[in-house]
């Protein structure tokens, strides 16, 4: 079962196995990011900070082996990477391995059996990746930290907390009561349903999406929901 809110980085100069591997990733819920070179590569992992990479071995611009040699010497030990390359030589595979990668993808290969090792690296790895990503949002719950489209967004506790626990429930509608005993757990002072609209509001204020559909959906009568992604 695919990680939802787990955010991927492709890089692949050929679109249409980049588009390939993209699709087969969001149909698991997946959130996924797209490079089409080496340099895109680096100012999208810094910019999207992903959990995985999924990396061609020959780019064009900067080689699938120096970004991941970069990668690796940007404190990012933790994150794996899975090299992809047309090279079928032993010798290719070794110095793609020697360059930091995780797991290594012969061309051509099979989407799902590329989507089955990404599965069974994140089940590996997936807790030190702590982070939830949907839609461009990342929460990353042991720094503190919000990024949206690669902007940090600062976020008071109330916020931060009502975020996390909407970014827990995907797609899932959420009662103004059932917010009100996570934040306020103890209920040390009388804390009404306006409190709670009051922070949602701000917290669509902070965001500023210009998308379709809005990040946080109100459901008249019933709650809050978080939309990440469209059924």
């Amino acid at each position: 079962m695919a990680v939802k809110g787990t955010g991927i980085l492709v890089v692949e100069d050929d679109v249409k196995i980049r588009k390939l591997i993209v699709l087969y990733l969001e149909k698991e819920g997946y959130e996924v990011y797209e490079a089409s070179d080496g340099e895109e590569a680096l100012v999208a992992f810094r910019k999207y900070d992903p959990c995985l990479v999924i990396l061609d071995l020959m780019l064009p611009k900067v080689s699938g082996e120096e970004v991941c040699k970069s990668i690796r010497a940007d404190w990012k030990e933790e994150i794996p990477i899975i090299m992809l390359t047309a090279k079928v030589e032993e010798q290719s595979r070794i110095e793609g391995l020697k360059s930091g990668a995780d797991d290594y993808v012969t061309k051509p290969f099979s989407p799902g059996e590329l989507v089955a090792r990404v599965e069974s690296i994140l089940r590996r790895t997936n807790q030190r990746c702590s982070k939830i990503t949907y839609r461009g949002l990342t929460i990353k719950v042991l720094r503190g930290e919000v990024h949206y489209q690669g902007e940090s967004i600062s976020l008071t506790q109330h916020e931060f907390r009502l975020l996390y626990f909407l970014m827990m429930h995907p797609n899932q509608i959420l009662t103004r009561e059932q917010i009100i005993d996570e934040l306020y757990p103890h209920n040390e002072k009388i804390v009404t349903e306006r409190t709670i609209d009051v922070h949602i509001g701000k917290l669509r204020e902070k965001l500023k999406w210009d998308g379709d559909s809005e990040l946080i959906e109100t459901i008249r009568g019933m709650g809050y929901r978080f939309v990440a992604y469209q059924k």
